[in-house]
C-alpha cells in the first residue's frame, strides 16, 4: 500500500521530492518523552536557577533541625582588628592616644587641615602610613564613610578579674572595681573607664556575652584612660562577683529602687565592687541577689534613670569622697 512505512523500501513523496523510509528502524525516535517538565525543573532555565538560589538561602538560614534560625552574630569575634574611619574620628583617636597600628590614606586624597594633622601625628608616633585605594578602604571599613582615611586598632588584651585585685594590692589601697551588668554601648564603657581612672579605681569588669567590649569607640571615649585602667572579661558576671566576695570585697549595686541613698553608703571605705546596670533595665535578678547592698542615686525632677557612664561617675566620686 502506497505510503505504508511498514513496507520495506517505501517511498514518501513530499513537496521536496522522494525520500527513503526508515523501514521501522528508528521508531523509538518517534515515541513521545512524556509530559513537559516544569520550568523550575529544567536545567539551564532561569526559573530553575532562581529556585536553586531560594533553596540555598533557606538551607543557610535554617540549618538546624526544626527550622529554627541560627543565633545572630551581634558582635565581632574576639581577636578581630577594629577600624576607625573618617577624618574627624581619626583625629580624635590620635589625640586620645589610641594604640593605632597603621594609618591608611587614599591615593590622591584632597588634603585639608585634618589630613595634615593625621599625617603629622602618625609620623610623630612612628605609626606606619600606608597608601590604599578607595575600594580597599571600603572593604577594610565595611563600607563606612571613611573620607579617604582609616586606621587599624589591634584587638584589646583583656585582663582576668583576679588581676584587678593584684593591681590593687600593688597600690596599697583598698580595691575599688566597677562591674557592668548588661551595658551594651561601648561609649558608656569608655566613659566608665575614664571615671575609674579619675577617681582611683583599679579596673572594670564586663561580661563576656551580651555586653560592650573595648572597641575603637570605647577607646576613644575613654580619652586615653584605657591605656592606664585594665578591663577584665568575666565568663559569668555573677560567679565573678561571688569570687570577689570570697576575697573580702563588698558588692554594692546601683539601682533606682535601692535600699539606701548613695550618700548614706557605709561600705565606701572598704574593699568595694560597684555594679552598674544598663539604663532602664537596671540590674539583672541574679546580680542584684549577689549584692551586699543596693543603693540609689537621689535625683530631683522627672528624670527616671541615668546612663551607665554618668551613674558610675557619680558613685565613684561619692566613694572617693568617703575615702
Amino acid at each position: 500500500m502506497a505510503g505504508n512505512s511498514q513496507r520495506r523500501g517505501a517511498v514518501s513523496r513530499g513537496k521536496k521530492g522522494p525520500s527513503s523510509g526508515t523501514g521501522g528502524k528508528n521508531r523509538r525516535s518517534l515515541e513521545g518523552k512524556g509530559p513537559t517538565p516544569k520550568a523550575t525543573e529544567r536545567t539551564g532555565h532561569p526559573a530553575a536557577a532562581r529556585a536553586a538560589k531560594a533553596a540555598h538561602r533557606a538551607a543557610t538560614t535554617n540549618p538546624r533541625p526544626g527550622g529554627r534560625p541560627p543565633a545572630r552574630r551581634t558582635a565581632k569575634k574576639s581577636g578581630e582588628t577594629e577600624w576607625i574611619a573618617g577624618r574627624n574620628s581619626l583625629v580624635e583617636a590620635l589625640r586620645a592616644g589610641l594604640p593605632i597600628t597603621g594609618v591608611y590614606v587614599a591615593s590622591r586624597i584632597d588634603s585639608d587641615d585634618r589630613v595634615k594633622e593625621i599625617l603629622a601625628a602618625a609620623g610623630d608616633r612612628g605609626i606606619p602610613l600606608l597608601e590604599a585605594s578607595r575600594a580597599d578602604l571600603d572593604r577594610l571599613t565595611d563600607g563606612a564613610v571613611h573620607q579617604g582615611v582609616a586606621a587599624s586598632v589591634p584587638p584589646y588584651d583583656y585582663a582576668h578579674p583576679h588581676d584587678l585585685l593584684d593591681r590593687a594590692a600593688d597600690t596599697g589601697r583598698p580595691p575599688l572595681v566597677v562591674a557592668l551588668d548588661g551595658v551594651t554601648d561601648p561609649r558608656n564603657l569608655g566613659a566608665v573607664v575614664r571615671s575609674v581612672a579619675a577617681f582611683g579605681g583599679h579596673g572594670v569588669v564586663v561580661p563576656e556575652r551580651r555586653a560592650a567590649g573595648m572597641t575603637a569607640s570605647a577607646w576613644k571615649t575613654s580619652a586615653g584612660a584605657a591605656a592606664r585602667v585594665p578591663v577584665a572579661r568575666a565568663t559569668n558576671l555573677t560567679r565573678a562577683l561571688q569570687e570577689y566576695k570570697e576575697a573580702g570585697l563588698f558588692v554594692v549595686g546601683l539601682d533606682a529602687d535601692g535600699d539606701v541613698a548613695l550618700p548614706q553608703l557605709q561600705l565606701a571605705g572598704g574593699p568595694l565592687v560597684v555594679v552598674v546596670g544598663a539604663e532602664g533595665a537596671g540590674l539583672s535578678r541574679l546580680v542584684r541577689e549577689t549584692c551586699d547592698q543596693v543603693v540609689s542615686i537621689p535625683m530631683a525632677g522627672a528624670v527616671e534613670s541615668l546612663n551607665a557612664g554618668v551613674a558610675a561617675g557619680i558613685a565613684l566620686y561619692e566613694v572617693s569622697r568617703h575615702r
